[in-house]
């Protein structure tokens, strides 16, 4: 029965994978260098098979079908397993692949020690590579094999699934900058480093190279072999040192014994994270309004109490939907003109899956204001909202006709108006008696 049980949720498992797609689209085209064999992919290919995507390969020089069609994106994501590939079509150029992500199509690239076109267009994304002919070497652990074939540990990552055991690594690494957009997914082992041989004979070579450039020595955790960046309009781009990661050899390739690599579950979660299953949020909708009330207001007037309400939902894979997400505990509301003159969290609202809610006093200065949500974690989707209130001071009949802290000043304006008055009546009094007096003497 217990294995009934286990077959059961097992093939559930399976079936929930299989329907899993991209919350950006589901057609992928993967252009493929003519020295490398499809098959020696296929657990990759057939994976994203499995998981809904829609494949097309095409030799990096054949015209069809084409990337762009009057300007518009063709494909939702575009793999490029080219590392001998040094010229291609025409409307394939490092331009061109800027451009798709501007479209918010998302690309998967392999590198490699070669000097080639996507060299200079990792340059643009902060990426800086090595001279070329430069592969990653590490002779630690002592194993059978080349050096150059490099087993590394995966770090923790909001991209790759906690626990996953060591892959094996080919190609060159890749130091990055200070680009916020930039999100490291695998780096170097610290023993390893950058050479032209497994000998180590040129390695004075590197050293010396590396100087002139001013980059400091490749060697160490400095560097990194994958690396991710996810634009402002939430495009994605991974750049991987080589194409052997991806390949059927080393998701087989054993550590040990008995125990495999994590090449298969690495290769999954990147390119379920580049073609946006993973870690992908949106907000549904945003309302506001006055404390005690349901309608939006066209205006709010200085020290209303606002409430602000969002709805944030998460992208669920498997089940190829939107669902209610209250998982986030960072979440910041700003009230701006020109600069924040609020700035609060945006706490969840426990009762309601997938609501945010926060309530604060509108500050006592009119003009026209923002509620702006801007949300930024490395390898998560970046979340933005901007909605525009005016802000108005009170009517002239919106002011308290008496306060209360004015009271010395009513008395004293009350008093000198009384005493002006009894100081007039008898001094006009005074006047006209003394006049009917002086009178009937004289006569």
């Amino acid at each position: 029965m217990r294995l009934l049980g286990s077959t059961l949720f097992a093939l559930l498992a399976f079936v929930g994978l299989g329907s899993a797609k991209s919350s950006s689209g589901d057609s992928v085209l993967v252009l493929l260098d003519p020295s490398l064999e499809k098959e020696n992919y296929s657990l990759f290919f057939s994976g994203l098979e499995k998981r809904g995507y829609d494949l097309t390969f095409r030799a990096p020089k054949d015209v069809s079908p084409a990337i762009t069609e009057y300007d518009v994106p063709s494909f939702a994501h575009v793999i490029l397993f080219t590392p001998e590939t040094k010229s291609y079509a025409k409307d394939i150029t490092p331009q061109s692949l800027v451009g798709l992500l501007s479209e918010k199509t998302n690309l998967l690239i392999a590198l490699s020690p070669k000097q080639t076109p996507l060299t200079s267009l990792a340059s643009e994304f902060s990426l800086i590579l090595p001279p070329p002919g430069t592969p990653l070497v590490s002779h630690h652990p002592a194993r059978d094999g080349p050096a150059t074939v490099v087993p590394v540990s995966v770090s923790s990552s909001p991209v790759i699934t906690a626990g996953t055991p060591l892959v094996w690594f080919s190609g060159a690494p890749h130091a990055i900058g200070n680009n916020p957009y930039l999100v490291p997914i695998l780096r170097a082992p610290a023993e390893s480093f950058g050479a032209d041989s497994t000998d180590d004979s040129g390695a004075d070579a590197i050293v010396d190279a590396s100087e002139k450039g001013g980059e400091g020595l490749w060697a160490g955790s400095q560097m990194d072999l994958v690396t991710g960046f996810q634009t402002a309009e939430n495009s994605r781009v991974v750049f991987a040192g080589g194409v052997e990661l991806f390949s059927d050899d080393y998701a087989r390739k054993e550590l040990a014994p008995g125990k495999p690599s994590g090449n298969a579950a690495f290769a999954r979660d990147v390119a379920a994270w580049v073609f946006q299953e993973s870690n992908v949020f949106r907000v549904d909708s945003v309302s506001h309004h006055r404390l005690n009330e349901t309608a939006t207001p066209e205006v709010y007037t200085t020290n209303d109490q606002i409430v602000f309400t969002a709805q944030i939902s998460k992208y669920n894979s498997r089940t190829s939907s939107w669902q209610p997400y209250s998982g986030i505990d960072d979440l910041q509301l700003e009230f701006t003109m020109l600069d924040p003159h609020v700035r609060t969290t945006l706490p969840a609202v426990p009762s309601v899956p997938g609501t945010y809610q926060v309530q604060f006093r509108a500050p006592d200065r009119h003009g026209v204001f923002k509620f702006i949500i801007a949300w930024r974690r490395k390898g998560q989707t970046f979340l933005h909202s901007s909605t525009t209130v005016p802000v108005v001071p009170p009517r002239h009949d919106g002011y308290p006709r008496f306060l209360s802290a004015a009271w010395p000043y009513y008395a004293g304006a009350i008093s000198t108006s009384a005493g002006f008055f009894v100081f007039a009546a008898l001094w006009l009094a005074g006047d006209v008696k003394g006049e009917k007096r002086k009178g009937s003497k004289t006569e």
